[in-house]
């Protein structure tokens, strides 16, 4: 299992921003609200691939 999905798992728990860029645009401030069994990210800003996802950062804000 990859790191960032780890970190990605984490910061929903704890209800933490992320931000990170899906081909090649840039997302900030995003809200996660589930990982699926599919590895599609659900957020309040879209739903996202998973293996298409870089440069995740988890914020120490929370929402």
């Amino acid at each position: 299992m990859n790191i960032e999905y780890k970190f990605l798992q984490k910061a929903i728990v704890d209800k933490n921003y992320v931000c990170f860029s899906y081909e090649n645009k840039n997302y900030k401030n995003v809200k996660p609200l589930k990982l699926d069994s599919e590895n599609r990210l659900t957020s309040d800003k879209g739903v996202f691939e998973f293996e298409k996802i870089r440069k995740l950062v988890v914020l120490k804000e929370r929402f």
